[in-house]
């Protein structure tokens, strides 16, 4: 399988003060896919600027643009609940013509985690929520009418017809890599997703992220085994940034050729790369983004 290049564009832009320009040349330069992130706010920089909510972002994005595959990467159940999130799911898959892929992870202990008032989760309350939270969102994309009565989710006679243009739903990237999500992961996801192993970031070598990465790899086809799948019909997914490389990658086409041969080896089919945002950790050489974009593919084979 030939490795995919895709983005991420932060929703940080007013739509018509470049918003939709970077939507639209995201399919010019040939991505498979355009992600954005789903938080009411983010860290900063971020965190005391514009910030625009995922769903109408993609909604926006998916008007106008034709052939680009568009997705959160990632959504979480912090401030989420499946029901309301299904038909909003529904809605952006129809309209986008069946284009969207659902980024979902845990969740964490950000500003999400406490803007509606509460206490942050603990990791434990964390992993039961998502542990509830995938079943009964893969039920309502699924099923025309859904009754549930959970520890922490619930449905009524939720009805969500017509269903998804893609089916038997539209696919999840799930964002996984202690036992219990990639347990998730194997038996709800059409892809998996990962940053890497964020206590590497600091002080790690990229050498040590390759092989914590080959580790997560192996618990996945683990979990898989479990279950009875096979893990080579699954899209592996590489979030870039949050390794101790940081923004080496970006610095030239060998530089990214290299990098993301180097992860394809270890079984990833996608390379996710962020568009670039001056004066931030995502500042890069817009020129040789584009480039990037243009030639890396045709090279990674």
């Amino acid at each position: 399988m030939s490795l995919r290049l895709s983005t991420v564009i932060l929703p940080h832009r007013r739509w018509h003060e470049g918003g939709r320009t970077a939507w639209q040349r995201a399919e010019q330069l040939g991505f498979h896919t355009a992600y954005t992130y789903d938080h009411l706010s983010w860290r900063v920089p971020f965190r005391d600027g514009p910030w625009f909510g995922a769903v109408p972002t993609l909604t926006a994005a998916a008007a106008v643009t034709e052939r680009l595959r568009l997705g959160t990467l990632v959504t979480s159940p912090n401030f989420r609940h499946p029901v309301t999130l299904a038909k909003e799911l529904i809605s952006l898959d129809d309209i986008s013509g069946g284009r969207i892929t659902l980024g979902i992870g845990a969740g964490g202990t950000g500003f999400d985690a406490t803007a509606l008032g509460q206490e942050p989760w603990t990791p434990r309350e964390r992993a039961n929520r998502f542990a509830e939270f995938v079943p009964l969102l893969d039920r309502l994309l699924t099923e025309d009418e859904v009754s549930y009565g959970g520890d922490f989710y619930s449905a009524h006679e939720a009805r969500n017809i017509p269903g998804c243009v893609q089916r038997p739903r539209l696919p999840f990237a799930i964002a996984a890599t202690g036992p219990r999500g990639l347990k998730l992961a194997a038996r709800y996801g059409q892809a998996w997703v990962t940053t890497g192993d964020p206590r590497l970031y600091e002080n790690g070598t990229p050498e040590q992220s390759v092989q914590a990465m080959r580790g997560q790899a192996e618990n996945l086809a683990d979990a898989c085994a479990a279950t009875g799948r096979n893990t080579t019909d699954m899209d592996k997914i590489l979030l870039t940034g949050f390794t101790p490389d940081r923004g080496r990658p970006l610095e030239s086409l060998d530089a990214f050729v290299d990098f993301a041969g180097r992860h394809r080896e270890l079984g990833f089919t996608e390379i996710v790369i962020h568009w670039p945002i001056p004066d931030t950790v995502f500042a890069a050489d817009e020129k040789v983004f584009e480039q990037i974009a243009m030639e890396a593919p045709a090279q990674l084979g």
